[in-house]
């Protein structure tokens, strides 16, 4: 099995092989680090949206392997201004690196990214359609702390609509056997084709409205934020402003092994007093970014 010069675009790219050779390799990393693995490589991120976690922890992978990094986090500040296309932006930029690190509002970005370069290009997020390696960190993440990803009942609680990263997440389960529950108010249920694919793999499903409703059952409980800058009304934002938070109360129904992530950036969905609680895992879910993000670049380049 070998991802050498291949695109990381959406998680419906990978089988359920692939997606535990990319786990495997990330726990090999994690447990044996290799300075010098990607000594000489350079990586390009290019961010045409806000991040911290996923530009951060990119740069920190790459670094940490011996490899460079050049880009930019504000296209204001690049040709981009000046009217470039993306297209041309993607051959330029291959001509300067061996791997593209891809962040883009639109939906589709990556795909024509990945289409028209001739070196690796890896989605970082793509508007509300797909995040990939942060897909794989989540799984990454479930197994290292549960020992397992078959047999749990997991939850996906907050924007299931316009949140990409439980899009790709509820997408890369259909590989394991798993059940899922949807908590969310009817403006922010998960799409129907997502809902479509995971009835045609036959994964059991949920769709509620009352987080206390659900969380007696979970192992895990994957929360996001109500994304307002996908909102293209600020009535409809407003509808579902402040819709659930989890608190130190909400716990009190919840069994004591259960395990609460988060891609985060959180607002206020999630009371910090939780952060203390044996059921917090996602700062431990942000730092797992970096040993999947090591896997993911060394085997696209071929150096795993």
């Amino acid at each position: 099995m070998t991802l050498e010069g291949k695109d990381v675009i959406s998680v419906r790219d990978f089988d359920k092989e692939t997606i535990l050779h990319i786990l495997s390799k990330a726990g090999e990393v994690d447990s044996h680090p290799v300075p010098s693995l990607l000594t000489g490589k350079i990586m390009a991120t290019l961010f045409y949206e806000p991040s911290t976690r996923t530009r951060l922890s990119f740069e920190s992978a790459m670094k940490r392997l011996g490899g460079g990094v050049i880009g930019f986090a504000d296209p204001d500040t690049t040709s981009t201004a000046k009217g470039e296309s993306l297209a041309d932006s993607i051959r330029i930029v291959e001509g300067y690196a061996d791997v593209i690190i891809l962040r883009h509002p639109l939906e589709g970005a990556a795909r024509l990214a990945g289409d028209v370069a001739n070196i690796p290009v890896i989605n970082a997020g793509d508007g509300a359609n797909q995040h990939p390696t942060q897909t794989f960190l989540d799984l990454y993440t479930i197994l290292k702390d549960k020992g397992r990803i078959d047999s749990l009942r997991i939850g996906f609680l907050g924007d299931l609509k316009y949140g990409r990263t439980v899009h790709s997440l509820a997408t890369a389960l259909k590989h394991f056997d798993v059940e899922l529950c949807f908590i969310s108010p009817s403006l922010l249920r998960m799409p129907e084709y997502v809902l479509d694919e995971l009835h045609q793999s036959k994964i059991p499903f949920q769709e509620m409205a009352v987080l206390e409703d659900a969380i007696s059952d979970l192992d895990v409980l994957y929360c996001t934020r109500i994304q307002k800058e996908r909102f293209g009304s600020p009535i409809d934002h407003e509808k579902v402003r402040g819709a659930y938070r989890v608190s130190m109360h909400t716990l009190s129904f919840a069994k004591d092994d259960l395990r609460i992530m988060h891609p985060l950036p959180r607002v206020d969905e999630l009371d910090p007093a939780v952060d203390d609680s044996i059921h917090a895992i996602y700062f431990e879910q942000a730092k797992n970014g970096i040993p999947i993000r090591q896997a993911l670049l060394a085997l696209v380049l071929g150096k795993l």
